[in-house]
């Protein structure tokens, strides 16, 4: 990589950030398709977030990807959100176009081309329950409801947030699709996983090795497809998926679709799919 005073710059704002791999997999695509781009990882503490929002235009960076715990506080740094940003209330990239710091997310719809692409599963007429409610989960029921799921369940640690979340969705959702908020330590009391189609976990529990499953590998029932949104290691849901063998998806497929999405934002060019799921493989490897 040739890096001068002509390479344009990208990167991501996170908060842990070393477990990224957004960095391997937009400097391969860059130069898959010899663009003299780099793309870089920034520690951003909390505190700083509104200082280094400002720094993306000081600096002329073209954009940013927005990871944890900065996709809903970035918001109002920015100076216009596209429509599903907006509508999310999250936002995972920013693109610096003619002076302007604008918003997207593209989180729900890669996770939609990797659950029908990677997963060969249609979501449209399905029962789906979710944990989880924070910005990767808002973002993915939010393209669930557009992709008219016949009922979606939103289990999170916090059942007030689980509601804020179902009550957004209602605003747009049709009336045929079903949503309901559950707290997600009462699961187990009730029937309701038997007769799911479509698991997704979309918290950040199991990123570490000493975080608990947010749900008992008991529930993972053959009939059901389950997708893990947590990208950087295999979960013990996803161990359990594998070892039942049901049908299931890891983050790294979403993690990549996200990312297409992101690069054609920032360069109007279709991102090298193959070459950006090499890389994370041969990682994985």
């Amino acid at each position: 990589m040739n890096i001068s005073g002509k390479t344009k710059v990208v990167g991501i704002f996170g908060y842990p950030i070393a477990h990224s791999l957004s960095p391997l997999l937009h400097n391969a695509a860059f130069e898959k398709l010899k663009m003299d781009f780099v793309y870089l990882p920034f520690l951003i503490k909390p505190p700083e977030l509104k200082r280094a929002v400002q720094g993306i235009k000081a600096l002329n960076l073209i954009g940013i990807n927005v990871t944890v715990p900065h996709k809903q506080a970035i918001i109002p740094f920015l100076d216009e959100l596209s429509p599903e940003a907006s509508l999310i209330g999250a936002v995972n990239t920013v693109h610096h176009c003619q002076g302007k710091l604008i918003g997207y997310n593209t989180d729900g719809a890669g996770f939609i081309e990797s659950l029908s692409q990677e997963g060969g599963f249609d979501p449209r007429g399905k029962r789906v329950l979710l944990l989880g409610a924070g910005g990767a989960a808002s973002a993915i029921t939010f393209s669930l409801v557009e992709k008219k799921v016949s009922e979606l369940f939103i289990a999170n640690r916090t059942f007030k947030k689980a509601q804020e979340l179902v009550d957004r969705l209602k605003k747009t959702a049709s009336s045929s699709c079903y949503l309901a908020p559950l707290k997600l330590g009462e699961l187990s009391g009730t029937n309701l996983l038997p007769k799911i189609d479509l698991l997704i976990n979309a918290t950040s529990l199991g990123m570490f090795p000493e975080d608990p499953p947010p749900l008992s590998p008991h529930w993972l029932l053959s009939s059901l497809f389950y997708y893990d949104v947590v990208y950087n290691r295999r979960t013990q849901l996803l161990k359990a998926a594998a070892d039942k063998q049901i049908r299931y998806l890891d983050g790294q497929e979403m993690l990549i679709h996200q990312a297409a999405l992101s690069f054609n934002i920032w360069t109007n060019q279709k991102a090298p799919l193959r070459k950006m799921r090499r890389v994370i493989q041969e990682k994985g490897g």
